[in-house]
């Protein structure tokens, strides 16, 4: 397995009162690499909604097919819709194209400057003018190493507090000096994205003068997870069931009471079975020496599925996030911040206790709730394994 991957954390706030965010950003990858683009449209609402999304995809889609940034921004200029009232065709862009050995192209043009971090503090990166007609755009080449940082923004971050707490606004030093205090080696892109948009809703005193979005990609060594729930369909296929499922490296979760005896007969120690609820609606974690975590099957998973279907959606990190300890926020934790690569051990075998109409449990529920978890794991850039058996 590859050790390094590039991690990367969305989040968007539209401005008071707009339901279309006037910033967008876009992704495209093939093989010989991946471009993003961030843009940011003049004005606010559907207009610069519209100028945002033509800008961006059309920067990503000519860069992804190899034509030179003056090409691509000539292209645009000539394609993008002028405002009747301001006779502009106005967006900025900030444009990071990633190559299979961690070379980095970018090319900014009136965001605020790309910021940064290495081991945490930033620094600085070559930067070189072209100009493209009357547009100035900083180009720049770098190869990014293990815990590299990389954020991208608009300039509703740069303008948050502008004539409230902040007389000038926040601006790139600002945010630099923010990031830096907030940084730790263990915190996701997702997490940092999120409390930089966080700072930025306070800032604004929750009136959002202009839409904010804040794009962060982090280099990290890779890190497997396998989660087990449910014994096999066929007995006889435990055992081997369990030597794939332990001969996989990285942490190991085993879900469900069934599935834990199974586990423990296998490995000849003890199941311990705990009492304390640390949250009442959520079945206590067990323990099971060897295991990372131990817990009960379907209610629990039922709840990751709920925290990661928020977490994945939501704008802002919640803020027990890092300070819940019961067994669904354990494993929302391990799969959505600390996993790059997830592996389902799903085992088919029907549970008796849960065939009770009363329960409303059944053996499609289980299935259910690992297809949705997969679907939004893979939709964040995990690499997502299920086996069957």
């Amino acid at each position: 397995m590859n050790t390094l991957c590039m991690e990367s954390g969305f989040v968007s706030l539209n401005k008071q009162g707009e339901d279309l965010c006037g910033d967008f950003f876009t992704t495209v990858s093939d093989d010989d690499a991946t471009t993003f683009v961030l843009s940011d449209g003049m004005g606010s609402g559907v207009k610069a909604n519209i100028l945002a999304t033509l800008t961006a995809k059309i920067l990503a889609t000519m860069t992804a097919n190899h034509l030179s940034i003056r090409d691509s921004v000539t292209t645009l200029a000539q394609t993008l819709p002028v405002c009747s009232v301001r006779k502009l065709a106005y967006s900025t862009f900030t444009l990071m194209q990633v190559l299979p050995d961690w070379q980095v192209y970018l090319a900014q043009f009136d965001n605020p400057q790309a910021i940064l971090l290495r081991d945490g503090k930033s620094v600085e990166y070559p930067t070189q003018e072209l100009m493209v007609g009357d547009k100035r755009i900083l180009e720049s080449r770098l190869t990014l190493q293990s815990g590299d940082v990389f954020l991208l923004m608009t300039d509703g971050v740069t303008h948050a507090g502008l004539g409230n707490l902040i007389p000038d606004g926040w601006q790139r030093e600002g945010v630099l000096q923010y990031v830096e205090e907030i940084y730790t080696p263990e915190i996701s892109a997702k997490n940092l994205a999120a409390r930089v948009a966080d700072a930025c809703r306070d800032l604004y005193l929750e009136r959002i003068d202009d839409d904010v979005t804040v794009a962060v990609f982090k280099m990290r060594t890779r890190q497997a997870v396998n989660l087990l729930v449910g014994p096999p369909r066929q007995h006889e296929d435990d055992e081997a069931f369990m030597h794939r499922f332990f001969a996989s490296e990285g942490t190991h979760i085993v879900c469900g009471g069934s599935t834990a005896q199974m586990v423990s007969r296998y490995l000849g120690r003890q199941l311990i079975i705990s009492e304390d609820y640390v949250d009442p609606d959520i079945p206590p974690v067990a323990k099971i020496r060897g295991i990372d975590l131990v817990t009960e099957g379907i209610v629990t998973l039922s709840r990751v599925l709920e925290i990661s279907s928020r977490y994945a959606s939501s704008q802002s990190i919640p803020s027990h996030w890092d300070t819940r300890s019961d067994a669904a926020t354990q494993i929302a934790r391990v799969l959505l911040e600390d996993a790059t690569d997830i592996h389902f051990f799903v085992g088919r075998a029907v549970n008796p206790s849960h065939q009770s109409p009363s329960l409303h449990i059944d053996f499609s529920l289980k299935m259910s709730i690992i297809e949705k978890l997969e679907k939004i794991l893979r939709e964040m850039g995990k690499r997502v394994t299920v086996e069957y058996c």
